[in-house]
């Protein structure tokens, strides 16, 4: 087999698993609201957000090798953009549009990732689209270009809510770059709830790769020295983290021939500095190889947090069964005294006492029998009431969290539990959720040792494939 086929059936392997034991009792338990293998079936993907002025587009035609994605200093395009591969114009052919989708076509074929989007309602769906190109650099990843973020904007002026957009999409692809420039860095405020919130919620710190772009419009070094202090500053106070992560400086290789070339005194420094374009380019060309790894990373932390979950139900379930028991076990004595007592009660009546014993005891066992029936039927829904309050109030003792790792997947999972619970009010079969957690326990501890076994083997297999150049994974 080779490399292409092993990965495309590797792939099909990691969709099949999530399909037949994670997606049933994600949709059961409210985890997701659509299949999990949607957000991952389809081509490995690349998110580029940044500020308007950032030089997205620019970096994306450069790339596909046409102007495609409009450019200018203004707000040109407040489109969120899939662009992908066309392969049906002829090899040689110029690099083109070849059709173009709107955003309710997107939002409703089951052929793309991107359900989970329909929740931002209309507005957002008229500014999403997709372009499907015939440029070879698509041919194996998809491009998600976004409007450029802005300073004093709201959901209101949009129209849906930006961030939570740029969270569903962080979540399901494979790279995020974020682009500054040298006339915004880091300053606007867009930018800031993105990095501060929105990508640390949804994706992995490997995932993203920081560019201060356009430096070539930095008038001397001091000046690139103060933009890139002042971004490392911005990235310090905004991320509360003071390992600054590594920042790529990059600028248009169409700029100003005499700038790039050191003609003026003041910008030659550029001539001294390495333009990181094509990392960034073989970052971008590496995404189907990383695709696979974070395929298998996405089954790990799926069936580690629905495993957490189903175990906070299950402990919800036995803690069930005792109070029941417990409370069984008190009716009974209730009804026994009570019972025992209208018997007693009973022989101190003339008419009664003359009855026998026999009839004494017949008509406190009914007595005994009609205050089980009340105390299970109108007492046990007040201490039900009372005990489920009580394990919501409580809901964090469901589970041990003695490390680490458990207290950051218990809180990716707790919201849905407590919704859960809420919405079924702990009335849900034990027996059925111990088999689900039991399969789902199987895929986190067996099925991800075999994935990861599998990728180590595809670093064996030659490359041969229709994927080129592209280094072993």
């Amino acid at each position: 087999m080779n490399r292409e086929n092993y990965i495309n059936s590797l792939r099909m392997e990691l969709v099949g698993m999530v399909a037949d034991h994670l997606t049933p009792v994600a949709l059961k338990y409210g985890y997701s609201e659509v299949p999990l293998e949607a957000n991952i079936k389809w081509r490995p993907q690349v998110l580029v957000i940044g500020n308007y002025s950032s030089g997205k587009s620019t970096l994306i035609n450069e790339f596909i090798g046409a102007n495609i994605q409009a450019t200018g200093q203004a707000p040109t395009d407040d489109s969120f953009t899939i662009l992908t591969y066309d392969d049906s114009s002829p090899e040689g052919s110029p690099v083109i549009v070849t059709e173009e989708r709107d955003g309710k076509f997107l939002l409703n074929d089951p052929e793309y990732p991107f359900e989970v989007l329909k929740k931002h309602g209309q507005r957002f769906a008229s500014h999403f689209r997709l372009k499907k190109i015939n440029a070879p650099f698509l041919k194996n990843l998809a491009i998600i270009d976004t409007p450029g973020m802005l300073d004093s904007i709201t959901e209101r002026d949009r129209g849906y809510d930006y961030q939570e957009v740029v969270g569903d999409l962080a979540q399901i692809v494979d790279l995020v770059l974020v682009l500054f420039d040298p006339h915004k860095a880091g300053t606007v405020r867009e930018a800031h709830k993105s990095l501060r919130e929105t990508l640390p919620a949804k994706t992995f710190e490997d995932r993203v790769l920081y560019i201060l772009n356009r430096i070539d419009e930095c008038s001397s070094l001091t000046d690139l020295l103060r933009v890139y202090g002042t971004l490392c500053w911005n990235l310090s106070q905004i991320t509360g983290r003071k390992d600054i992560p590594m920042i790529h400086l990059t600028y248009s290789p169409n700029a100003s021939p005499g700038i790039v070339n050191g003609d003026n005194c003041e910008t030659g420094f550029l001539n001294s500095l390495q333009n990181q374009r094509e990392e960034i380019k073989k970052a971008i060309q590496q995404t189907p190889q990383r695709h696979l790894d974070h395929l298998a990373t996405f089954v790990e932390n799926h069936s580690e947090r629905l495993a957490h979950l189903l175990e906070a139900l299950i402990s919800y379930r036995k803690k069930l069964r005792v109070f029941k028991f417990k409370f069984w076990a008190v009716g009974v004595f209730v009804a026994l005294l009570v019972g025992a007592a209208s018997g007693l009660g009973l022989a101190m009546v003339p008419f009664f006492a003359g009855q026998g014993p026999v009839v004494l005891l017949g008509i406190g066992g009914v007595i005994a029998v009609g205050a089980l029936v009340g105390w299970v039927t109108f007492i046990q829904q007040f201490f039900r009431t009372a005990f489920h309050r009580k394990q919501i109030n409580l809901i964090d003792e469901l589970t041990p969290l003695e490390n680490q790792t458990r207290r950051d997947v218990w809180e990716a999972v707790r919201k849905y539990v407590l919704s859960f619970l809420e919405r079924t009010r702990g009335r849900f079969s034990l027996k059925d959720i111990k088999q689900e957690h039991a399969a789902v326990r199987q895929i986190y501890d067996e099925g991800a040792r075999e994935i990861r076994e599998a990728l180590s083997e595809l670093s064996t297999i030659r490359n041969d494939s229709p994927f080129g150049n592209e280094e072993p994974v």
